[in-house]
C-alpha cells in the first residue's frame, strides 16, 4: 500500500522513506492515537459564525459525533450562498466519521484521516493523511484535494435536530466563514449495539460458484484473513474460503484484488443467534490495498 502525507498545493508531495511509509500505514491501519499536530490554529473571527451554543456540553457532543456517520448535504460560502463543487453528480457525498480523536473522510477516491480535538463546540483538525490509490474520476480527485486543504481550517461545529428520532444534523464552520451542513445516520456500532471486531480480509479478484438456499447459481466472494504487525508490516495470510453474503459498504469489481479492513458485528440478541441466518455482519472500514489482476 502506498501512502501520502499531508497534501501540498500545486501537485507536489514530499518524498517518503520506507520507515515513514510503514509508520503512516500503521497509523491508518490502527486509526487511533493522539491527534496529528499541525501549526497552531487561531480561533475564528468571522462575523458570519454564530455564537457558541450552550445547549451541548463537550461530552454529550463528543458522544453524539461518534454515534453517527455524517454525510454532506450542502456547502455554503462565507456569505451563506451555496458553494458549488462539493457534491458530485453520480457520487456518494463525502462522509465524516469521528472516533477515538481520529476524524476520517469517506467516499473520496482515497481514505483520508486526521487527528481532531474538541473544546466545547470548538474543533481543531490536524493535517490529513491519505492512502494513495489511482482514481479515474478527475472531479473526485479534485474534491479530495479541496477537502484536504479545507479540513485543517475547521474551527467549530454545532449539533442540530433531534437525535432521539435519528434526524441528527451537524454544521461545521471553517476559518474563512464557510460551512458544511451534514446529516447523521447511526454508525454500525450504534445499529448493532457493540464496538465490533476489527479484521483484515483479502478479497480475490473474481467471485466463485457457491451454494445458496435461495439463489441458484449463486456467486460468492472468496476471501482470506490477513495479519499485520503493529508497525503496519504484513505478517501472514490464512487459507482462502468462501464468504457467504456480502460486506456492507463494499462494491466488488471483477479483476480487482483488494485488502479490506472490516468490522465484524455479532447478530446475537440476548445471547441467542438468529436461526437460519448469518451470525455476523461485516462492514467495510477501509480499503487497504488495491491491485488489478490481469
Amino acid at each position: 500500500m502506498h501512502l501520502k502525507r499531508p497534501y501540498t498545493l500545486g501537485g507536489g508531495r514530499p518524498a517518503l522513506g520506507k520507515a515513514l511509509v510503514a509508520a503512516t500505514l500503521a497509523t491508518l491501519l490502527a486509526a487511533c492515537g493522539s491527534p496529528l499536530q499541525g501549526a497552531p490554529m487561531s480561533q475564528p473571527s468571522s462575523p458570519s459564525s454564530p455564537p457558541p451554543s450552550s445547549s451541548h456540553t463537550a461530552p454529550s457532543l463528543a458522544q453524539t459525533l461518534r454515534a453517527y456517520d455524517w454525510d454532506l448535504v450542502s456547502a455554503h460560502d462565507a456569505r451563506g450562498q451555496a458553494a458549488p463543487g462539493w457534491l458530485l453528480a453520480g457520487q456518494r457525498p463525502l462522509r465524516l466519521h469521528f472516533e477515538d480523536q481520529q476524524l476520517s473522510v469517506q467516499n473520496l477516491c482515497n481514505a483520508m484521516s486526521a487527528g481532531y480535538s474538541l473544546s466545547g463546540p470548538s474543533l481543531q483538525v490536524g493535517p490529513p493523511m491519505s492512502t494513495k490509490r489511482a482514481c479515474a474520476e478527475r472531479d473526485l480527485m479534485a474534491l479530495e484535494q479541496r477537502v484536504a486543504t479545507l479540513l485543517p481550517q475547521a474551527r467549530r461545529l454545532e449539533l442540530r435536530g433531534g437525535t432521539a428520532t435519528g434526524a441528527a444534523q451537524l454544521a461545521v464552520w471553517f476559518a474563512d466563514g464557510s460551512r458544511w451542513e451534514l446529516m447523521g445516520s447511526p454508525t454500525p456500532a450504534t445499529r448493532y449495539g457493540s464496538a465490533g471486531e476489527r479484521q483484515f480480509l483479502e478479497v480475490a479478484p473474481e467471485r466463485v460458484a457457491c451454494n445458496h438456499p435461495l439463489m441458484p447459481q449463486a456467486q460468492c466472494l472468496r476471501v482470506r484473513d490477513v495479519r499485520y504487525a503493529d508497525n503496519g508490516v504484513r505478517q501472514g495470510v490464512g487459507e482462502w474460503r468462501i464468504f457467504q453474503g456480502e460486506i456492507e459498504g463494499y462494491r466488488h469489481e471483477p479483476g480487482l484484488r483488494n485488502v479490506l479492513r472490516v468490522q465484524r458485528y455479532s447478530l446475537a440478541r440476548n445471547g441467542q443467534l438468529p436461526a437460519d441466518a448469518p451470525s455476523h455482519v461485516y462492514v467495510l472500514d477501509l480499503v487497504v490495498e488495491t491491485e488489478r489482476v490481469r
